[in-house]
């Protein structure tokens, strides 16, 4: 098995986005299912950038799970660590988008939230042989609704502790996924002390931190090596080891935003695979990561589907190359 330098943690599941843009949920005709997952997003584009990644959580005994298990397994993604669940079913996220493609989360159908496979990680099924070679661990914070899981995240940063693994958290903030939203930030900002890098939607950073200064969260975090802010086609505003700057957004035709986050995360996350932590050790270099996590984000967004649109190492290069 190829070492992975990468783990995933956390939900994969379907997006149903609508077909008809501009409309309600009441008013859409027909939906298209795409595999989605912030966490499941991530490492699939991570191996499609040549980093090799494996993907941990929990889908249901059914028919999409075997899909999305399919899928990750297509893609090169290791399912070592997905767990399945023998009666609760694989998530559905139906998805509404404006006519410029912004999409909105707009409800899981007939069942509660906390009833889906991914509710359910069991930390004592974690393998610890996968820490031991990785480098990172990729996490976002909609599973901590869930004690199971929660649980489970714990152990992995447990693990992540003990084996010198690297941790980002992407906040990810979707109020739906919780039974009650109102326990989300402590339990969130619990976690963050324990991480090396955050990456958060400035939406999310004014609700958590009351700030969009990356150095500001930074320095509040304390010993964190890297906040990044983005702000869609604004752009993305870090601080790296102290260096603080923007880097604008890439202006492309958009169809789809779906993913375009977990992209850019997988984009830097891959940069620091490659080269390390000294990559970000200067101001100029740590703006280059940046930039190429930019161009990856932006690339995902010309297609539909989060995975399906990620791009290849290949194309990002001749991208940038173009701008």
């Amino acid at each position: 098995m190829t070492n992975l330098r990468v783990l995933c943690l956390g939900e994969i599941l379907f997006d149903l986005l609508a077909d008809q843009l501009g409309r309600s949920l009441e008013n859409v005709e027909s939906w298209t299912p795409y595999p989605g997952g912030a966490p499941a997003n991530v490492a699939c584009s991570l191996v499609k950038l040549g980093t090799p990644a494996g993907f941990i959580g929990c889908v249901g005994q059914d028919e999409a799970g075997d899909t999305l298990v399919k899928l990750l397994q297509e893609v090169g993604v290791d399912s070592t660590g997905v767990q399945r669940h023998p009666t609760a079913p694989t998530r559905k996220v139906y998805v509404v988008r404006s006519e410029k493609g912004e999409r909105e989360f707009a409800g899981f159908g007939e069942l509660d939230t906390s009833k889906f496979a991914d509710a359910f990680l069991q930390a004592s099924k974690l393998s610890e042989r996968l820490f031991e070679e990785a480098d990172f661990l990729v996490l976002g914070t909609l599973e901590l609704a869930y004690p199971q899981t929660r649980e489970a995240i714990q152990k992995a940063l447990h693990f992540a502790e003990q084996y010198d693994v690297k941790v980002l958290v992407d906040i990810n903030w979707r109020p739906m996924f919780w039974s009650d939203p109102s326990e989300a930030k402590p339990l969130v900002q619990e976690i963050l002390h324990k991480v090396d890098f955050l990456k958060i939607a400035k939406e999310e950073a004014e609700l958590f931190f009351d700030t969009t200064d990356a150095g500001a969260i930074a320095h509040r975090l304390g010993s964190i090596e890297g906040v990044l802010v983005t702000d869609g086609d604004k752009g993305c505003a870090y601080c790296l080891s102290d260096h603080e700057d923007k880097v604008s957004a890439f202006s492309v035709d958009t169809k789809d935003t779906t993913g375009a986050g977990d992209a850019f995360v997988a984009g830097f996350v891959h940069q620091l695979c490659q080269h390390g932590m000294k990559s970000i050790a200067d101001a100029e270099s740590a703006k280059n990561v940046v930039r190429y996590a930019s161009a990856v984000g932006a690339l995902t967004t010309l297609k539909p589907g989060a995975i399906a649109a990620q791009p290849t190492v290949e194309e990002v290069e001749a991208f940038l190359q173009e701008q």
